[in-house]
């Protein structure tokens, strides 16, 4: 089973800014962020691993994580697939830095509901005030 990691998405008020963040931070198909350290559990976060992030205390979308780079400054960069998939909101407490998430403790994709609707083009912040009233 994959590890994942949970990041706040700092400045960020909406899923909105953090796609635009993303966007304009790209290099291709990826997008690096910088860490002052590997973590020791990479090659788990390796095998099928995201990062989720982490907007007003909850959880709202997820980044494949592709790979983990040196930089020369001494350094880590985070390397992401430059696509942020919506995920069903949960409450995550705000931390620094970025910490492990188990597989059993990450939200569903949000895509389709029981019913079959698709859910994934509401506007960010509806999705967010649907989530906060537990409606989906």
């Amino acid at each position: 089973m994959p590890l994942h990691l949970s990041r706040v998405a700092f400045g960020a008020a909406a899923f909105a800014d953090l796609v635009n963040r993303i966007e304009a931070n790209r290099t291709g198909d990826a997008v690096r962020l910088t860490t002052r350290y590997l973590p020791k559990r990479h090659a788990e976060i390796l095998e099928g691993g995201s990062l989720y992030w982490i907007i007003k205390h909850q959880l709202v979308g997820r980044a494949r994580v592709l790979g983990f780079e040196d930089t020369p400054e001494g350094r880590v960069n985070i390397v992401l697939e430059a696509k942020v998939i919506p995920v069903k909101p949960m409450p995550r407490r705000a931390h620094q830095g970025w910490r492990y998430l188990e597989d059993k403790d990450v939200p569903s994709d949000l895509g389709s509901v029981s019913e079959g609707e698709d859910v994934s083009d509401l506007p960010p912040t509806l999705l967010s005030e649907l989530a906060d009233l537990s409606l989906i």
